[in-house]
């Protein structure tokens, strides 16, 4: 007997388990709508590096009622370190708690209701049929749904659908590393960064014991092509970009297991196609990574996903929670209403996207160009422009979780 291809409807379907689709899930569930996640992986994604929540990221859990028990487990760190190798001057600010990706995506995942994600449940194909679009994935089921949303990440089906540009490489790649030493690392609880020469190295202690480090540099500073697939190669190749710094920045290179070092390129969306481009069309928007993807160097990648998330949920609920004209319900009328929901969401995140990724392509590109006078900028201003530029981009407000009494 043939199998039957199982077909389902759901009013709200958010393509990707990460941050952003979690939270926007959660956000929606709070103001007492119903969605569905998929996430083409068998559970969740929780396998990654540290991930600092600013100021900004803080105020949005808040809004999502999970801030505090957040907080309740990861202290804050005392304090921001960034400095020249060369010249030794350090600009220092407050920064905000660091959590890890797997506890935060836990955190959300345990607020929402269990059928809310599906697993193993990849989208291959969007259709668009009347005012519902038709989600065709890879096990052979099909979903029709009256609102979707993509937060599938960089490389995403649902922006390529909307017509958005695909990400484009910075020019710069990123090597990183986790370290785990029973005797401890011997960094100071914080966040240390350093720049010199093209390549910035950074560190976060997430205790005595284990670490999470960076190294991202210019393209132009690798020779060997084969580097990118070789830990050990990438592990000399960060050892002799940070020579000048002190002994115990080299020695947590040193004791870092190769299987625990990554290599990957740094994209973004090129600021511009974020005002020309579509943010969203009819009932389909794009958030977190699938709209904005940026380069790290301000830390707001996960931070300004969260911010979507509340402002989307409150925009879709204000219209999907809206009483129908004469108390009849109209596809129609419900379409324009979804429409002009993800239209206003996209009005509030456009220019926001723009600053972020601008922001934090500058930033980046001034701290790994080298020659003199890069050199000379970087050693009079650069520290306390890095700290200010994280400073004036962290403090935003996304808003509450709240909708407007006028439905």
């Amino acid at each position: 007997m043939q199998e039957q291809v199982m077909e389902m409807e759901e009013d709200i379907v958010i393509v990707g388990g990460g941050i952003a689709g979690l939270a926007t899930a959660l956000g929606l569930h709070r103001l007492g709508l119903r969605s569905l996640v998929l996430e083409s992986s068998d559970s969740l994604r929780i396998t990654g590096f540290a991930i600092t929540l600013l100021t900004n990221a803080w105020r949005a859990l808040d809004a999502l009622g999970i801030g505090n028990s957040l907080r309740e487990h990861y202290p804050r760190i005392p304090g921001f370190e960034a400095g020249s190798s060369v010249s030794g001057v350090t600009s220092e600010v407050e920064s905000p708690d660091k959590n890890g990706r797997k506890d935060l995506l836990e955190t959300l995942g345990r607020e929402l209701p269990r059928v809310t994600i599906r697993y193993s449940s990849k989208v291959v194909s969007i259709e668009g049929t009347g005012y519902h679009k038709l989600l065709h994935l890879a096990d052979g089921s099909t979903l029709k749904t009256k609102v979707l949303i993509g937060c599938d990440g960089v490389n995403s089906l649902v922006a390529k659908w909307l017509g958005l540009q695909k990400p484009v490489y910075s020019g710069r790649s990123s090597i990183r590393g986790f370290v785990e030493n029973p005797d401890g690392h011997g960094f100071q609880p914080g966040f240390h960064c350093h720049f010199d020469g093209g390549v910035r190295y950074g560190c976060v202690p997430w205790d005595d014991k284990c670490l999470y480090w960076f190294c991202t540099y210019n393209s132009s500073l690798q020779y060997d092509e084969d580097m990118q697939e070789n830990p050990a190669k990438m592990k000399q190749f960060v050892l002799r970009k940070i020579s000048q710094l002190p002994q115990q920045a080299a020695a947590v290179v040193e004791m870092t297991e190769l299987n625990t070092i990554f290599c990957s390129p740094l994209k973004l969306r090129l600021p511009w196609n974020l005002l020309l481009g579509n943010i969203s069309k009819g009932n389909v928007c794009v958030s977190g990574d699938a709209l904005h993807p940026m380069t790290p160097d301000i830390g707001q990648g996960g931070c300004s996903a969260l911010e979507d998330s509340v402002v989307l949920a409150r925009c879709l609920a204000e219209a999907l929670l809206k009483k129908p004209t004469n108390g009849i319900q109209n596809e129609e009328e419900e379409f324009g209403r979804i429409k002009k929901g993800l239209e206003k969401f996209a009005k509030e995140r456009r220019w926001r996207s723009f600053s972020l990724i601008s922001a934090s392509y500058v930033v980046g590109f001034i701290q790994e160009r080298d020659g003199k006078m890069m050199n000379f900028l970087r050693e009079k201003f650069l520290s306390r422009f890095t700290v200010s530029s994280m400073r004036k981009m962290a403090d935003f407000h996304c808003g509450e979780l709240i909708i407007s009494d006028s439905h």
